[in-house]
């Protein structure tokens, strides 16, 4: 599979890796242009491009860029592709968001409100650089954990479902995009690393109600 990135820092090199290590073919592409990843290029063995030659290469186009650029991203080449959503919300970055703070939508659906063309599925937003580069585990694994998932299409649900896979996790169903916010930050299951089945009853019992300590996940393990 074809896998575009656009946003190149250090969650997307390292998904950029897992997807290389699977089999799939992977371009980066960063705001500052091509050229500025020549030593990743050469080191990960991969292509480089615009975020524009990014999105037109993918099967699946990996967004990787802080949420306040979101409506930057390059929607025409975007139109019909599986766009997998990583945006996180920080207020102190990405400027004050009414309608996140007021819990009206997710981040997804704000992206998926812009990419009105585009297969939004929300994942690896909820595990850090860290866990992405170490946790990585085969089929069947007693400590293999799991990735919280969400879409509103069934089939890009499970193509990134199958990426998952690929890459040494297990997947969690988070249901639709409306319903992402179970693994949004604040969340029990934010950045928690748990076995398929503890995430999913994790989810399964937040309610808009329960809300936990930024860095929560620092002292919570369930594998």
């Amino acid at each position: 599979m074809k896998i575009g990135f656009i946003g190149a820092g250090a969650m997307a090199q390292t998904l950029a890796y897992h997807a290389l290590r699977s089999g799939h073919q992977v371009m980066l592409s960063n705001s500052r242009g091509p050229e500025s990843l020549a030593a990743v290029a050469t080191r990960f063995g991969c292509q480089v491009g615009t975020s524009q030659q990014a999105a037109e290469f993918g099967d699946v186009v990996v967004i990787a860029v802080p949420l306040y650029a979101y409506n930057r991203l390059p929607k025409e080449q975007l139109e019909g592709k599986v766009v997998l959503d990583l945006l996180n919300y920080f207020p102190h970055r990405d400027g004050y968001i009414t309608e996140l703070n007021s819990s009206d939508t997710t981040t997804s659906e704000l992206l998926a409100s812009y990419l009105t063309g585009s297969k939004v599925v929300k994942a690896f937003n909820s595990i850090t650089v860290q866990d992405l580069q170490r946790d990585a585990r085969p089929q069947g694994a007693a400590d293999r954990r799991a990735i919280p998932i969400a879409s509103n299409d069934a089939q890009a649900k499970e193509l990134v479902a199958k990426l998952i896979d690929d890459f040494g996790f297990d997947v969690a169903d988070g249901g639709k995009l409306s319903e992402s916010w179970r693994f949004e930050r604040f969340r029990p299951a934010y950045c928690v690393a748990a076995p398929k089945d503890k995430l999913e009853r994790i989810l399964a019992s937040t309610t808009q109600d329960t809300v936990v300590a930024d860095g929560h996940w620092l002292h919570t393990r369930y594998v």
